[in-house]
């Protein structure tokens, strides 16, 4: 019986401690909550590196850009934040409604 956490993708915790060696920035954004219809549930990760790319994700789409970019403001001035990901309404004409509402926390976790 599952309790509605996923755990961390094997590849994401590999690349955050072969970073922590290198001592090369990371930083993890992990969906927290969510109400409603999303597409990832709690525990459900994304890794980015410094030049943007990333590994895992939490949804796609329009909502996962929107925490792509939180992130990269993190890798930048290593301050956590927590992004509330709301999927109930459509955005500049794109169908991102799955009714429901994510947040997602995000940190520096190694750099």
């Amino acid at each position: 019986m599952s309790d509605g956490w996923e755990p961390m993708e094997r590849g994401v915790f590999e690349e955050i401690r072969a970073a922590a060696v290198r001592g090369e920035a990371r930083v993890l954004a992990t969906v927290a909550t969510t109400r409603g219809s999303t597409p990832r549930k709690p525990g459900a990760t994304m890794l980015l590196r410094p030049d943007g790319t990333f590994v895992g994700t939490i949804g796609g789409g329009c909502g996962e850009a929107e925490v792509w970019q939180e992130a990269m403001e993190t890798m930048a001035d290593g301050h956590p934040r927590t992004v509330r990901v709301d999927l109930t309404q459509p955005t500049d004409g794109e169908d991102k409604i799955c009714g429901g509402i994510m947040e997602v926390f995000v940190e520096r976790v190694t750099g």
